[in-house]
């Protein structure tokens, strides 16, 4: 069973910038989709950004187009988020994913997905 491991999230004011990471491992093969996805309190879980596996596409949810950066770095196994532009509707747990799906150019849940254990973005003055 593989691992995944958020960091970087913390407290920012607003229009500042955080990197997340996620470190990978155990997962026998780098083809799955990888991506993240954020809760606020009282909201449902949604997709921020994922990387297709089998062609390394990436996908963005309208929220934050423009303003965050999904990346991959193979030889480290991680993936990064650039968060840029930050407003205060940004705060959330983020979480990392492996095996999500992508349909209709967003990023979603499913039943097989590899979860990370989270970490807190806070946008605040």
């Amino acid at each position: 069973q593989g691992q995944l491991v958020e960091s970087g999230g913390g407290l920012v004011q607003p229009g500042g910038s955080l990197r997340l990471a996620c470190a990978v491992s155990g997962f026998t093969s780098n083809s799955y989709n990888i991506g993240w996805f954020r809760q606020s309190p009282g909201k449902e879980r949604e997709g921020v950004s994922c990387i297709k596996g089998t062609d390394g596409s990436l996908y963005y949810g309208d929220s934050v187009k423009g303003r965050f950066t999904i990346s991959r770095d193979n030889a480290k196994n991680t993936v990064y988020l650039q968060m840029n532009s930050l407003r205060p509707e940004d705060t959330a747990l983020y979480y990392c994913a492996v095996g999500l799906s992508i349909m209709q150019n967003k990023c979603l849940m499913n039943n097989r997905i590899t979860w990370g254990q989270g970490t807190l973005v806070t946008v605040s003055s």
